[in-house]
């Protein structure tokens, strides 16, 4: 199928791009071309396309992603669903397989809405893994016990390449679906999130051939099979970009890229192998769908923040370890950014979570901010902090004052 369908759907989005990117500041991508990059076209899946228009109606979310005034900071959290839910552990006892509950549509759309109906945060991601998309574009994996995620064929060498092939989006029919009923579950009230994982962090588990502390096989590829690893890369890079855009397709509002591994590389090593795809990444999806506000996240980011700037992102989601106030200053005030509460304030008493999220959104400013944490929820966390967390962001307004919090803070510490 050609990809006019996905212009004329994704394109149809109210505002002209280059009005919103001259109003913002944003930078534009330009078109990198990378050596032995696999040009067949991939085959698409049917879906109904939403057409997301920038109006006074979007989710705050979405607005906040754009740099739109906002009257509080948006709120969600990474692995906002998963094991320190009592519901979900107990859907997880029935389900015991990863892969069951992250590839099977009911369970998806449960699972993400398990939060939503806890918490109603103003974001609901899909209950789902960077790694997903990696059997249909010929790169099977599974997920053990212990070891976790496992590649039993891992790409090193110019052969392996030949089991790449594009990427069919038909085997991922169930994000798709549960993107579509997600998007109509929560309506208007909340921002749909999808997300996909950075060439580089997808391109460490498959060299690798699993999970890694030391990275030493791809960072050494870097310089004895340079090549081979730009394929690789370039291969990714086109496959997700057409991921993303399906699951925009499919109704999400907006898309993280993690680059969680991204932060392994030395800077000037991530500006030239990381960098590269993700900027050619968000060409291609602003050139289908410019409306769609595109999050970077890197784990361990903080000597990245302006090369992560430089991609071309709406968003710089920022780790724990960066001061909210120092990224400010090193980002400008024409990007969002997105974070980043420590996980672990989650485990510390109420009163200490209420005034490190005022800081946070203090630090932050009035504009541009989806407040969120600075990695994913840890395991254990009690659930009361993490309804405590999103009550005190919708308590917060930003001309400073708060709904009645304050009068309460004494009956949430004790």
């Amino acid at each position: 199928m050609s990809f006019s369908p996905l212009t004329s759907a994704c394109s149809s989005l109210g505002v002209k791009s280059s009005s919103l990117i001259v109003q913002l500041g944003f930078h534009t991508a330009e078109n990198n071309k990378f050596p032995g990059a696999f040009v067949s076209s991939p085959k698409r899946t049917k879906t109904k396309k939403f057409s997301i228009a920038c109006s006074s109606t979007d989710p705050l979310l979405v607005k906040a992603a754009r740099g739109d005034p906002v009257s509080r900071p948006p709120t969600w959290m990474m692995r906002q669903a998963g094991r320190y839910m009592a519901v979900y552990r107990k859907l997880a006892e029935k389900h015991p397989s990863f892969r069951e509950r992250s590839e099977t549509t009911d369970l998806i759309v449960e699972i993400s809405l398990q939060p939503w109906e806890a918490f109603r945060p103003d974001g609901v991601i899909i209950f789902s893994d960077i790694l997903t998309p990696l059997p249909a574009f010929g790169v099977p994996f599974d997920i053990e016990e212990v070891r976790g995620p496992v590649i039993q064929s891992p790409i090193r060498f110019e052969d392996d390449l030949k089991a790449l092939h594009p990427i069919d989006l038909e085997k991922l029919h169930f994000v798709g679906e549960s993107l579509k009923i997600l998007r109509r579950e929560v309506g208007g009230h909340a921002a749909v999130l999808g997300f996909v994982g950075a060439p580089w962090t997808i391109a460490t588990y498959i060299v690798e051939g699993g999970t890694t502390r030391t990275y030493t096989t791809i960072k050494s590829m870097c310089h004895t099979a340079p090549n081979l690893l730009r394929t690789l890369l370039s291969h990714l890079t086109k496959a997700i970009s057409e991921y993303i855009i399906y699951q925009v397709e499919s109704g999400a509002h907006c898309i993280q890229i993690f680059d969680s591994w991204g932060g392994q590389l030395p800077p000037d090593m991530w500006e030239q192998w990381s960098k590269p795809y993700i900027t050619e990444i968000v060409s291609v999806v602003r050139n289908k769908c410019p409306k769609t506000p595109l999050v970077l996240y890197i784990n361990g980011n903080g000597g990245l923040l302006e090369r992560m700037k430089g991609t071309g992102v709406d968003v710089i989601g920022l780790d724990w370890t960066v001061d909210m106030a120092d990224a400010r200053k090193r980002l400008g005030s024409d990007i969002s950014v997105q974070g980043n509460v420590d996980p672990a304030y989650l485990f510390s008493p109420l009163s200490a979570v209420t005034k490190e999220i005022q800081r946070v959104i203090k630090c932050a400013g009035p504009r541009g901010h989806i407040l969120n944490l600075g990695h994913g929820v840890l395991v254990g966390t009690p659930e009361e902090a993490v309804a405590h967390f999103f009550d005190v962001s919708k308590s917060l307004n930003h001309d400073g004052s708060s709904q009645n919090h304050s009068m309460e803070e004494s009956k949430l510490l004790v």
